[in-house]
């Protein structure tokens, strides 16, 4: 069988934030000299990777290690420092506003607060109402409100509902309708930011189901950001391991869950709860996360890895084939591992 096509392809992707402030604030007197200081947050350093279609890539990793930067990056709310980003075969991250938005339709996105993206002084019909008209300017009223229906029964939510404001639903109400949104101009791509982290868990359940139910119905294909294992092992066909703005780890799901790799991907795995007496005990992990203004050398792994030598201090690992896993890893590279 032919292997499905790229939908979304990332090349080394970076991005970085200053944290400098004005230029006055970045102007300095030291000995004798004024000196000019820039400071940058380094969120995402020389990602690389692809979406196929069809498929649900899970990125996975620590709080704060660029997940969302990357979400927000491929769907050009914020531009990237360096690199390139194609959809469809066609490079998007260096077009206008106007030029993208053919794709607005095509690519959509779930954010982890409903309600902090939902318009409070809009009805949810108002809020569903405008993308639609917008995508579809030749579309009369009524079939613009049909196909507002259309989503909201599609997502379990009783169309009645529509005269509501934001703050009359639930958490996971309010999810169902941002889905709702996204799917309302009929996508096929959609990156979801941890868009079940806020919700109870039996609610998550529910919201995780409705998406795979969309992505069979509607060929949809998810770029998912998430925290949780539990979920990624559930819903995700492929896994990118990230830590400190790199990508460590990327292979199928049921690969990486049996035969993890990377040093950094097992410490993550062997810390998922488990009812079994003889399960190993959890790795634990020694140091600090470095910090993303000042970037270790080498692999940013290196001060908690156990494995970690002299290279590994010094070299920055590159992303490589081990079987059908793609691994950044010295000591996999060298044998070691």
């Amino acid at each position: 069988m032919s292997q499905p096509a790229s939908l979304l392809k990332i090349n080394n992707l970076h991005k970085r934030f200053s944290i400098s402030g004005d230029f006055l604030d970045q102007l300095s007197f030291k000995g004798g000299k004024i000196t000019r200081t820039q400071e940058h947050v380094h969120a995402i350093n020389g990602i690389s990777l692809d979406v196929k279609k069809g498929e649900a890539l899970c990125v996975v990793g620590e709080s704060g290690c660029g997940k969302s930067t990357v979400a927000r990056t491929v769907m050009n709310l914020l531009r990237p420092s360096e690199g390139e980003i194609h959809y469809a075969g066609k490079r998007i991250d260096n077009l206008s506003h106007r030029a993208l938005l053919p794709y607005r339709k095509q690519m959509q996105m779930i954010f982890q607060n409903p309600y902090a993206s939902l318009n409070p002084r809009m009805t949810i019909n108002q809020a569903l109402h405008e993308p639609v008209k917008f995508h579809n300017p030749k579309w009369s009223h009524g079939q613009v409100l049909d196909k507002v229906h259309e989503v909201m029964e599609a997502v379990g939510v009783d169309p009645s509902w529509g005269v509501r404001f934001p703050h009359e639903f639930s958490g996971g109400q309010r999810q169902r309708i941002s889905i709702a949104r996204a799917l309302a101009v009929e996508p096929e791509f959609i990156v979801a930011d941890e868009p079940i982290s806020a919700l109870d868990v039996s609610i998550q359940a529910q919201v995780l189901n409705l998406l795979m139910d969309a992505q069979a119905e509607r060929d949809l294909t998810y770029l998912f950001i998430t925290h949780d294992l539990s979920v990624v092992e559930h819903f995700g066909t492929r896994v990118a391991v990230m830590y400190l703005g790199t990508l460590c780890e990327l292979a199928d799901t049921k690969e990486l869950f049996s035969n993890p790799r990377h040093p950094y991907t097992k410490a993550l795995l062997s810390a998922i709860p488990k009812l079994s007496d003889d399960r190993e005990p959890p790795i634990k992990l020694t140091g600090e996360v470095p910090t993303p203004v000042n970037l270790p050398s080498g692999c940013v792994f290196h001060g908690r890895c156990p494995y970690a030598n002299e290279r590994c201090t010094q070299e920055i690992p590159q992303l490589k084939p081990d079987g059908t896993t793609m691994v950044a890893c010295h000591g996999i590279d060298e044998g070691r591992l």
